[in-house]
């Protein structure tokens, strides 16, 4: 297969994920059988990881301001605690706000720092958070499911750690490993990995969907509590993540706004999958992506806008 015609597909994928995530969630719900695929959730993060991560180059870690690192890190860790109070504020049930939980405390969506580079904003920053979020995972996600889930639903930390070591730290550290020994090589074929992150995403959430089938159909006045949430958490991180970030040059602000607002729905709804949370639980991340998606297209135009 030419370049061009493997340059055309990435294209193709990246222009429409929206598109491929929409027709994703709905042969999965009416397709449940794919769910049946599940047992594939681990390899799958694991390449969506490693094909984004391979395009972080050794240059983007240097010249930034500790300052506005420090201050993103710090509002991220409360993503969870704001997740755990709208799933409670709205009644959801153990299993959905567990969901919540585990996506306000994972990764910020890997296609964050693309988001950035197309608002204007400063995409060094943004991807330097999602490295950093992305290694402190494994102790911040277990810890926080423990702390707000308790007793209401079954949390295994030593299988959430296991999971996120397979799926996220490994396949990342292993990444940038290879981009900082072969920058060139590497480096030819920047515009294919997200590409490749990108069918992961539209994998993972199909299955994701057709294990979920039975709940969409028989509870649509759920789904609309749990899009009233998605919309919630992804608008406050926004806000959040705006104001904190008052005094930061206006690049910084906007990666400060992506990185907190965006939460990687896919990460989330794997690791939901492979750490034996109920099957339930994977619905926020499905209905998240889908209005995180829209809302970051949108304010990625309204950011780059002619001032």
């Amino acid at each position: 297969m030419s370049d061009s015609v493997v340059t055309r597909a990435a294209a193709l994928v990246d222009e429409y994920l929206l598109l491929w995530v929409l027709l994703s969630v709905g042969v999965g719900l009416v397709v449940p059988s794919a769910a049946a695929l599940t047992p594939l959730s681990t390899p799958i993060l694991a390449v969506m990881i490693g094909a984004v991560s391979l395009t972080l180059a050794p240059e983007q870690f240097r010249q930034l301001r500790g300052r506005a690192l420090l201050v993103i890190l710090v509002v991220q860790t409360g993503m969870p605690l704001l997740a755990f109070a709208i799933a409670r504020l709205l009644g959801l049930g153990p299993a959905l706000t567990a969901g919540f939980v585990v996506l306000g405390a994972v990764t910020p969506e890997l296609v964050t720092p693309t988001m950035t580079e197309l608002s204007g904003g400063d995409t060094a920053l943004s991807t330097v958070v999602l490295v950093a979020v992305g290694l402190g995972s494994l102790v911040f996600v277990p810890g926080v499911a423990t702390l707000f889930l308790g007793d209401s639903v079954t949390v295994a930390p030593i299988l959430i750690v296991e999971q996120l070591l397979l799926a996220v730290v490994i396949p990342m550290s292993l990444a940038v490993a290879v981009r900082y020994r072969w920058p060139d090589r590497i480096g030819r074929y920047n515009d294919i990995y997200p590409s490749v992150s990108g069918l992961m995403v539209i994998l993972i959430i199909g299955i994701v969907a057709a294990a979920n089938a039975a709940v969409v159909r028989d509870s649509v006045s759920v789904l609309l509590l749990i899009a009233a949430a998605a919309l919630a958490l992804n608008c406050s991180g926004y806000v959040a993540g705006w104001l904190v970030s008052w005094n930061f040059s206006r690049g910084e602000r906007i990666a400060a706004t992506l990185s907190i607002g965006m939460r990687d729905f896919a990460v989330a709804a794997a690791l939901l999958v492979s750490a034996d949370f109920p099957t339930a639980a994977t619905l926020p991340a499905v209905v998240f992506g889908i209005i995180e998606m829209t809302t970051s297209a949108g304010l990625a135009k309204w950011f780059s806008r002619p001032r």
